[in-house]
């Protein structure tokens, strides 16, 4: 018999509540007992009595594994909203115990990490060297979902495509540029436009970059597509292609000027106006932050 009347809290706890969010993300009851070291019989004892708490059927089981069902999506995203305001309890907490400053989870994207983040983290570290911060390299699209659902304090993305809900302070702004062999005909020019750019080979990047997400955008909106040749996941791959003859590509200026020994080549400023981009810090809500993250969110706003 159910109890719907008693408390929620009453009928579920947080480690059946952490069972469940690891079975969505691996998709397996195996492979989620195996990560939470417990056994898969255990694992689906207490999936069903989640189930029977909540009164509905929260996962669809497959040959393949398991997924989520329509109630089983809106548990999993509250579930992580949870787990993410305890952690950020913890980390708060923490703070005042043992001298410990706190611990900042920080998502970004490739332009951002590549041009300026490492001056301005390095230069916070030596004034803050109780808060240790933990940074991960996405695509802007996976930066800003790692904010939405908690897994990052809070991210360093372009933000051209929306942020949705979440809220958004200036950082820095960035130029992209052509960079085509010093030998290439485009290269000797003091600007170009991109629509210029597509009867020549294109080295590109991942295809759900921002960068290429603009590129093939405008491409479109021009009534033609891009001659892509090769894709490659870094910026200092993509000039290695250049160089070596397989075709220009687009990149932030500041992040070909950092690049030292990148063959011989050139960067031509595209006149497009996409080509102006706005480096942002996105958070769900930055007055929540932990102090650590604060902190670090100031000293980058100060940046500009």
């Amino acid at each position: 018999m159910l109890h719907m009347d008693r408390p929620l809290t009453r009928r579920m706890d947080l480690t059946s509540l952490q069972m469940f969010v690891a079975v969505c993300e691996t998709g397996s009851i195996g492979k989620a007992a195996e990560r939470e070291f417990i056994a898969p019989s255990a694992l689906s004892k207490r999936l069903s009595d989640l189930e029977l708490a909540l009164g509905s059927q929260l996962l669809q089981r497959h040959s393949r594994g398991v997924h989520p069902t329509p109630a089983g999506q809106s548990l999993l995203h509250h579930a992580r909203s949870v787990f993410f305001s305890l952690d950020r309890m913890h980390t708060e907490l923490t703070e005042y115990a043992d001298g410990a400053k706190g611990q900042v989870r920080v998502h970004a994207s490739i332009s951002a990490t590549v041009q300026f983040l490492p001056e301005d983290l390095g230069a916070f570290i030596r004034t803050h060297q109780g808060i240790k911060i933990d940074l991960e390299e996405h695509l802007s699209t996976e930066v800003i979902r790692a904010v939405e659902e908690g897994a990052a304090d809070f991210g360093v993305c372009n933000t051209a495509d929306g942020v949705g809900e979440l809220q958004t302070l200036p950082y820095r702004q960035d130029q992209l540029v052509l960079i085509a062999p010093r030998t290439h005909a485009l290269a000797r020019e003091s600007s170009v436009a991109f629509a210029d750019t597509l009867a020549l080979d294109h080295v590109g990047l991942h295809s759900n970059s921002s960068i290429y997400v603009a590129m093939r955008q405008a491409a479109t909106a021009l009534g033609q597509s891009i001659k892509l040749r090769i894709q490659v996941t870094g910026l200092d791959a993509m000039c290695r292609m250049i160089h070596n003859g397989l075709g220009v590509g687009v990149m932030p200026l500041r992040a070909f000027t950092l690049m030292h020994n990148a063959g011989e080549l050139a960067a031509v400023p595209l006149t497009n106006p996409w080509a102006h981009r706005r480096i942002e810090l996105v958070a769900r809500d930055f007055s929540t932050l932990p102090r650590s993250a604060r902190l670090l969110v100031d000293h980058l706003k100060s940046s500009l």
